[in-house]
């Protein structure tokens, strides 16, 4: 590789400062950010690209997330090479700090779809939170599918039904269980070819449908703490993996997540992220409509009718009280 070489490749991985970039030889190579790139000042696009800005007002540091698309030069020495660029994003999945912290915080970009995996039991799901991944995904114009894991340890009638509102809202689910291989191939075919994040709480079983779809990728797989029901985190940092066979693609493994809060989304907008709303809210008579007392609301008409789930439509009235109270961060 000469002085006036470049390479672009993906970020797989990182952490303290330094970054791991897949390049499309297949090579990943260990890099950090050159330094005229970490005092540069950034702005964020609308769709989420990074760019630089000569006329921005403020610094910052720029934050790599796992997923970019970057831009590989040598070093001002002409040995080492380190990122020089962070290409425009497509998408990118963002959600609030966690523990109170300012800001937000992407858990990967350019993304096709978000898949919200959940346990079916060990740990209790909660439909809830469910729902707030899913908010999430849609608020970040992002399509997502639900995949029910661990359905081997409940009755599958029974699982059906508890996350029947899905379904109706749109949602496509899986039903699934890495220890039996039930559901894999179906849940294979919709990755296949394209970039996934696999999200969702902690001790869902994430790794472990992985390395079941695709034996050889080896991710850990932590236990069930019984104490508390919960999952302990095993996966440190997101991780993009390549996807074998002819179809390509990738699939992006994040931390078991215990906390869900939302991100530049205006309680104004709330409405759109509920498929079955938003089909909805443009029949309501005012269409400044929150859905929760005006008259002639057509959301609320569906609910009482039942075409939509009354337990999503709480869901709804809770982030919507929520959103409302907190004092925006962005």
């Amino acid at each position: 590789m000469t002085e006036h070489d470049e390479l672009t490749g993906t970020i797989t991985q990182g952490t303290g400062g330094l970054w791991h970039v897949l390049t499309a030889d297949g090579v990943i190579h260990e890099v950090s950010l050159r330094g005229r790139l970490k005092k540069a000042d950034v702005g964020r696009r609308a769709d989420g690209a990074i760019r630089r800005d000569t006329a921005a007002t403020t610094r910052q540091v720029v934050k790599l997330a796992v997923g970019d698309r970057v831009r590989l030069e040598q070093d001002e020495r002409g040995h080492t090479l380190a990122i020089a660029e962070i290409l425009p994003r497509t998408s990118r999945l963002a959600r609030r700090a966690p523990g109170g912290a300012r800001g937000e915080r992407v858990l990967a970009t350019n993304l096709d779809q978000v898949v919200v995996v959940f346990a079916a039991a060990r740990p209790e799901p909660h439909p809830r939170m469910l729902d707030r991944f899913l908010v999430i995904a849609e608020a970040n114009d992002l399509p997502a599918r639900v995949v029910i894991n661990k359905v081997d340890l409940v009755n599958a009638d029974a699982a059906a039904e508890r996350f029947a509102d899905y379904p109706r809202a749109g949602y496509p689910v899986h039903f699934t269980s890495a220890k039996q291989g039930l559901g894999m191939d179906a849940l294979r075919a919709v990755l296949d070819g394209r970039t996934s994040v696999l999200t969702g709480p902690s001790g869902a079983g994430k790794s472990s449908l992985i390395n079941a779809l695709f034996p050889g990728l080896d991710l850990r797989v932590g236990e069930i703490s019984e104490s508390v029901n919960k999952g302990r985190h095993t996966t440190v940092g997101a991780s993009l993996h390549p996807l074998p066979g002819a179809g390509g693609g990738f699939v992006v493994d994040t931390p078991g997540l215990r906390e869900v809060g939302m991100w530049e989304l205006p309680v104004a907008r709330l409405d759109f992220c509920f498929p079955e709303i938003r089909a909805r809210r443009d029949q309501c008579r005012f269409a400044d409509c929150r859905h929760t007392v005006e008259p002639a609301c057509a959301v609320r008409l569906a609910v009482e009718q039942g075409e939509v789930s009354s337990a999503r439509y709480d869901s709804y009235l809770k982030l919507s009280e929520e959103l409302t109270s907190e004092k925006p961060s962005w």
